[in-house]
């Protein structure tokens, strides 16, 4: 990950909460159900997921083009017993020019 700067007004980012329990679930609880099933080749049914959205984010420190954004999710996702992160970037990947930020060790997800 990288710092998002959402100083200059540019770009958002929002959340919806989903709560599964004992309900109909929208097709995109349906999506990340299949998702962890495929990742994990285990049975899954979210009780709960938290849907977070960076949406046309701009690079923190960007010394160059600030329209250089991108727009990239976490979805948190539980059924009670076992939880989940996925990080959905849009296609393309990650946009930010890494030469104009502050470090050059970039990386996309986690360790």
């Amino acid at each position: 990950w990288d710092n998002a700067d959402f100083s200059r007004g540019t770009g958002t980012t929002f959340y919806q909460e989903f709560l599964t329990l004992n309900s109909e679930k929208p097709p995109f609880i349906r999506d990340v159900e299949a998702k962890v099933r495929r990742y994990l080749r285990s049975s899954y049914s979210a009780a709960w997921t938290l849907k977070i959205t960076w949406d046309r984010a701009p690079a923190y420190g960007t010394r160059g083009d600030s329209r250089r954004t991108n727009t990239f999710q976490a979805v948190l996702t539980t059924d009670g017993f076992r939880s989940y992160v996925l990080l959905l970037y849009q296609d393309g990947g990650m946009r930010w020019d890494y030469s104009q930020l502050p470090a050059a060790n970039v990386l996309i997800g986690y360790t």
